[in-house]
């Protein structure tokens, strides 16, 4: 996925601390010029979501440029100074849709400070344990041999960076301080590179307003960012002479002198500082953030060899950090236990990010399908390798590792176990939403259900070694793992549960079910919805099984005669009201995505309802990013900024702040005194 940006290139500084439409898509589709809505679209809270945010930017990136490309559209095409070329579609989604979901992860993990500082970070701080030498030094060198392995000049990195080892739940996205825009350096026709991009000191937030909590769903949420642009940047090599990705035929091409790792330098650098911060981040959940009831302390997880059924040890929802200020950045001082129970979110968004990451890993030797580019990522440089115990069949001779493969997956299956045994209700056949480290509560929820059952379709097909990130929708042969058929078995029960108790004769499905009890009574929504057709296009995914997807489909109708208002051309979230959170908008991409992909209307499907006409599911995604995600004028939508690789580009003569005359203003123009990040706020659409 490679149209790949090339402005950032002009970079200095030390570390401091099949279609057809104009292009790809089906057939042309209109939309009601911008200038005519009549509504608006407020925010109504300024609190950034971390784990809202972080899925909602991941469904972003998968309905992006990896969507967009799947359809026929060749990626070259697509231009940020060029709005709505080739068509509004392919630029909705291979632009905007796609860089959203990559600037607003770089806002958390590299420029805002809002988590603890990756100088801290458990692996960084053993080199420098071994080698005498200050922590803050280690980081900066590391970061020197990750340029060079990707052929990234050194002075090229970026200055006053703030990378995360960790990240907190919650912060305020407004600056705290006048945005440097002053010029750094020319770009094309006119435009400029401000000097913020390539210096981040005035891209911090308000450190006194975060809510200094790790929550699984949060930090797993950025895991999730973080591994999906990961294996992007990572899932290929480049000449060093002319920066030209090609295809890796064996993990050893590196070792030719023109040969380096990443797609590009420029992306390639980036993915390995992602690499990094996942790597300090498993180990520090490793060793820190497991939760043991029996004691009621913190301790190391139990990893590959744990059992359940021996004590329960799991992420407990909340873990408030008291922080001090070492070695240029935030360092945990204390961690205390504030909320004990174990929420399904919290477990299901731990999942997903492993198991994308274990395909990025994965060294046993039976995987036949890895990426030799991801192989030659640990193959001891930059990376180490993991141990021969931990790669064979036989889990009952692992071995303690730090290596990247061994963190991940004693934290990927440990995670799995918790799963199934607190929160699965095997009697039910369904996920239960909470667990309070004694007992399993009573509530199975739509919409956590539905998304469970996807992170346990990319589980199966990591562990089973087949293709995941942008490729998790191929065939391969896989490996049959029990893990993997236990995950099948329960996304299968999961979506016969959904389709036997929680749908109704029209398609709907209820919000939830209380075990013992029933049914819940409250009015049906737009969000649990969407989870159910999330839960029933992986179930399709899955078996293969027809019926889920014929089932899925007929939520969709359902969904869509129920929800959709035409006059304003959105979707009510529920009764009358139009509420939107980074949740629901995550959910509304990935939905739409299943059904362009997957759901749509095929000559073999025997009722082909209008709403499941392609055309017609396009024109809702397009409107989907015009009216909610954009906004139908400034300052409205939920996108509150962006950057210029959306077309927002810096000119010397314009200083309006909106130089591509969209709805979303550049960072330093949006929303309070300095600006705003580029991220998702909630909203409310009101009718005028």
């Amino acid at each position: 996925m490679h149209k790949r940006k090339a402005a950032w290139t002009a970079l200095t500084g030390l570390l401091s601390l099949s279609l057809t439409l104009t292009a790809c898509t089906p057939e042309a589709v209109k939309h009601s010029a911008r200038s005519e809505h009549k509504f608006s679209v407020p925010v109504t809270d300024y609190t950034f979501d971390t784990a809202g945010n972080m899925l909602a930017y991941s469904e972003f990136e998968l309905s992006g440029e990896p969507m967009v490309e799947g359809l026929g559209l060749n990626l070259d095409l697509l231009d940020p100074a060029k709005p709505d070329k080739p068509s509004k579609f392919d630029y909705t989604a291979g632009i905007e849709s796609y860089e959203y979901s990559e600037e607003a992860m770089y806002e958390v993990v590299e420029k805002s400070g809002l988590g603890l500082h990756l100088t801290h970070g458990p692996v960084i701080r053993k080199m420098a344990e071994s080698s005498k030498k200050q922590s803050n030094e280690i980081l900066a060198g590391r970061f020197y041999k990750l340029a060079d392995a990707v052929g990234y000049p050194r002075d090229q990195i970026f200055r006053n960076m703030y990378p995360t080892m960790i990240e907190y739940a919650k912060g305020d996205p407004h600056y705290i301080q006048k945005v440097d825009t002053s010029k750094f350096g020319d770009g094309e026709n006119g435009s400029y590179t401000p000097a913020y991009q390539v210096d981040f000191a005035t891209l911090r937030w308000d450190r006194g307003k975060m809510d200094k909590t790790l929550t699984p769903s949060a930090f797993g949420g950025v895991f999730l960012k973080q591994a999906l642009w990961t294996a992007d940047f990572l899932g290929g090599m480049h000449t060093v002479d002319k920066d030209e990705e090609v295809e890796a035929k064996s993990a050893k091409d590196d070792q030719d002198p023109n040969i380096a790792l990443g797609v590009s330098s420029a992306d390639g650098m980036q993915g390995m500082i992602l690499a990094e911060e996942i790597w300090n981040k498993l180990a520090f959940i490793r060793e820190n953030l497991f939760y043991n009831p029996a004691t009621g302390k913190l301790e190391p997880g139990k990893g590959s060899g744990y059992d359940p059924s021996k004590g329960l040890q799991y992420l407990p929802h909340a873990v408030q950090v008291t922080e001090k200020e070492e070695a240029g950045g935030a360092a945990p001082a204390s961690l205390k236990v504030t909320d004990a129970k174990s929420y399904l979110q919290d477990q299901w968004l731990m999942l997903w990010p492993a198991a994308e990451f274990y395909g990025v890993t994965d060294q046993r030797p039976e995987s036949k399908n890895v990426n030799p580019a991801f192989r030659a990522l640990t193959d001891g440089d930059p990376f180490p390798a993991a141990p021969a115990a931990n790669l064979d069949k036989n889990q009952g001779n692992d071995v303690r590792s730090d290596d990247p493969y061994s963190l991940n997956r004693d934290i990927l299956l440990q995670v799995f176990k918790n799963i199934r045994a607190m929160h699965w209700n095997d009697q039910e056949g369904a996920f239960v939403t909470v667990h309070n480290g004694k007992q399993q509560g009573d509530r199975v929820d739509t919409f956590q259900a539905g998304y469970t059952m996807e992170a346990l379709r990319i589980f199966q097909r990591a562990v089973d070694g087949l293709p995941v990130g942008y490729a998790s929708g191929e065939d391969a042969q896989g490996l049959n793992t029990p893990e993997g058929k236990l995950a099948v078995d329960m996304i299968r029960r999961q979506a016969d549960f959904i389709i036997g108790k929680l749908m109704d004769k029209n398609g709907l499905v209820l919000n939830g079910w209380i075990v013992g009890k029933g049914k819940d009574s409250s009015a049906p929504t737009l969000q649990s919805q969407l989870g159910a057709i999330r839960g029933l296009t992986a179930a399709y995914l899955a078996t293969k099984d027809a019926k889920y997807r014929d089932a899925a489909r007929k939520v969709y109708a359902a969904m869509d005669k129920t929800f959709w208002d035409e006059s304003v051309k959105a979707y009510k979230t529920e009764a009358n009201a139009y509420r939107y959170d980074a949740f629901l908008a995550g959910a509304v991409s990935g939905g739409l995505r299943n059904a362009i992909q997957t759901l749509y209307n095929t000559p073999q499907d025997r009722e082909k309802p209008a709403s499941l006409d392609r055309k017609t599911i396009i024109s809702r995604y397009v409107d989907f990013y015009d009216r909610i995600i954009d906004g139908p004028n400034l300052p409205d939508g939920m996108q509150v900024s962006e950057f210029w690789d959306t077309g927002d580009l810096y000119k010397e003569n314009d200083k309006s702040g909106n130089t591509d005359r969209d709805n979303v203003p550049q960072i330093q123009a949006g929303h309070g005194k300095y600006g705003i990040s580029p991220v998702l706020l909630p909203v409310e659409l009101k009718k005028k």
